[in-house]
């Protein structure tokens, strides 16, 4: 009874503090514009390309200055990161498809060992824009972690985690398991999860979830969307198309259709 009280009044507070944070339940793919530039999806690029994978590389080293920066920093333009976002998100999928290990190496410099990554900006989604009155999410104020650990043989039992918190103390964490797979003909990496567990209070309240709650709880209290529901219906998973993860930062583009950068713990 005390649990549930407790549990209800979490997601209500939390609700109203955290809409913007896609990169917990992201939402069905969708569209959206920040200062009038379209962040649909990329399509793929079916030119071909002279670039060797070294020069895709070289690009791609190149996008990511004013990230590493802006994961420092938290001052950069935000339209600059926008755009070396979108232009990383193109070089990832041509060099994944020059080169389709490099996906893997993606994947194990975001997971290998268990990696944590603290979000530090994102653009959030359409339904995040329409609740917050059209206002833009850059640079992210609270303390969001998301936790990727991939060192078991068992695909099946790779986890995944995301909470928030302030300073030590976690408020709310979910976690659950994660998966990988690449699109060799459009270089797209998919990083899909699911979530089966939910904390509160630093780990006071520890509540299993049933599947599809967590779609449910996500759309009740702000932090996911609608759409979440109708897609774990359908039996698919939220997910995440990857764009990078390397030493210091991760990029990627969430089901909802927003841009994310985390920096490496």
């Amino acid at each position: 009874m005390y649990a549930l009280i407790y549990f209800s009044a979490t997601l209500a507070l939390l609700s109203s503090l955290l809409y913007s944070v896609e990169a917990f339940v992201p939402n069905e793919v969708g569209r959206r514009a920040i200062d009038g530039r379209s962040l649909l999806f990329a399509a793929a690029d079916t030119t071909t390309t002279t670039s060797t994978v070294k020069d895709l590389l070289s690009e791609m080293e190149d996008c990511k200055r004013i990230l590493y920066k802006a994961a420092e920093t938290k001052q950069e333009d935000a339209d600059a990161v926008i755009d070396a976002l979108l232009k990383l998100e193109k070089l990832a999928k041509k060099v994944n498809k020059a080169d389709p290990s490099l996906a893997r190496t993606t994947q194990q410099a975001l997971s290998k060992g268990g990696v944590s990554w603290r979000l530090i900006f994102t653009t959030g989604t359409v339904d995040t824009q329409r609740k917050l009155g059209g206002t833009k999410i850059n640079y992210f104020p609270l303390k969001a972690t998301q936790s990727f650990d991939s060192s078991s043989e068992e695909e099946s039992n790779w986890t995944i985690s995301n909470g928030i918190g302030v300073g030590d103390f976690d408020l709310i964490e979910f976690s659950g398991d994660f998966d990988w797979t690449l699109t060799e003909s459009s270089g797209l990496t998919k990083l899909t999860f699911d979530f089966d567990r939910i904390a509160l209070f630093n780990g006071l309240l520890d509540i299993p979830l049933k599947n599809g709650q967590a779609a449910s709880i996500g759309a009740k209290s702000g932090l996911g969307s609608e759409k979440n529901v109708a897609l774990n219906k359908k039996g698919k998973r939220a997910y995440f198309n990857w764009i990078s993860a390397d030493d210091q930062i991760a990029t990627a583009r969430g089901g909802g259709g927003g841009l994310a950068l985390w920096k490496r713990l």
